[in-house]
């Protein structure tokens, strides 16, 4: 089962999260058909998205991580909620390329360059939008860079996705370690060390560490206290209805050329790839609502 383990470190000087998220990452990998690189791209933005949903307060805030890119991965788009439950897709899902050194996955070089928008909703009128340069394009270091300079947060962020020779995800999961402003500089440095040390998360989940035991690795030193323990899902909330509220928002114009075409229309969801088709009837009924 796929979760995320929250805890405090060092007298609540640290905040720490850990997840396990392999089915969850192997969900998105069969719905979007994904490459192995894309597989890691977008696998380790769920993961990030997951976690970070769980740090908002409210049960109705939502999440949502979007990176544009001039990669052939073209861009990426993932949301969560404050209980875990993460959607997403990417632009381009069949990419191509050479690993790099030990057979690594290069997801940086089919991120490239480009930005990463931090959008929460949390009720106002407005969103909180954050945005960022992509540093490296391997997601954790553009997390770290956006906690840092958006969020004035100090964060270690680590993801990571294995995908086996059949091109499944054999394992996925993640960190994020975050110091809080009051914290102690020599707690800092020790803190740097534990995780320069971390040699990949996925490895150390499939050496048959749960994300209890990566934490006690990291901050065990500081005193680990385990809060909650939260379940996470691949989840999209599309319906029908849903879908035909979204096409009577477009209004009566556009939908009486729908009708004037005499033809069925067919909508596909994004984040689970469902097509729902309306018929000419359906249209009707929807310039009757409007």
């Amino acid at each position: 089962m796929d979760y995320i383990i929250r805890a405090t470190a060092a007298d609540n000087q640290i905040r720490a999260f850990a997840a396990t998220t392999r089915e969850l990452v192997e969900q998105a990998r069969l719905i979007h058909q994904t490459s192995p690189v894309v597989t890691a791209a977008l696998g380790r933005l769920l993961t990030a998205a997951s976690i970070m949903g769980t740090m908002m307060k409210n049960s109705n805030d939502i999440l949502t991580l979007q990176i544009k890119c001039d990669g052939p991965i073209k861009g990426l788009l993932v949301t969560a909620d404050a209980c875990a439950n993460v959607k997403g897709y990417v632009y381009n899902p069949d990419v191509d390329l050479p690993p790099k050194a030990k057979g690594k996955l290069d997801v940086g070089a089919a991120v490239g360059t480009g930005v990463l928008r931090v959008i929460k909703d949390l009720g106002l009128k407005q969103p909180y939008i954050g945005q960022t340069e992509l540093v490296s394009g391997e997601i954790a270091e553009d997390l770290t860079y956006y906690f840092a300079t958006s969020e004035q947060l100090p964060s270690a962020v680590g993801l990571s996705v294995l995908v086996d020779t059949d091109y499944t995800v054999k394992q996925a999961g993640g960190f994020i370690i975050q110091l809080m402003p009051s914290c102690d500089e020599s707690i800092v440095s020790r803190l740097e060390r534990k995780v320069n040390d971390i040699t990949g998360i996925a490895s150390l989940l499939d050496a048959d560490m749960s994300p209890e035991m990566i934490l006690e690795q990291i901050v065990g030193e500081f005193g680990v206290e385990f809060l909650d323990k939260i379940p996470t899902h691949y989840h999209c909330s599309c319906s029908k209805e849903r879908v035909e509220k979204a096409i009577i928002s477009i209004g009566r114009k556009d939908i009486q050329e729908m009708i004037a075409d005499n033809k069925p229309i067919e909508v596909s969801c994004h984040f689970c790839n469902t097509q729902y088709t309306y018929d000419v009837e359906n249209l009707h009924r929807m310039i009757e609502e409007i």
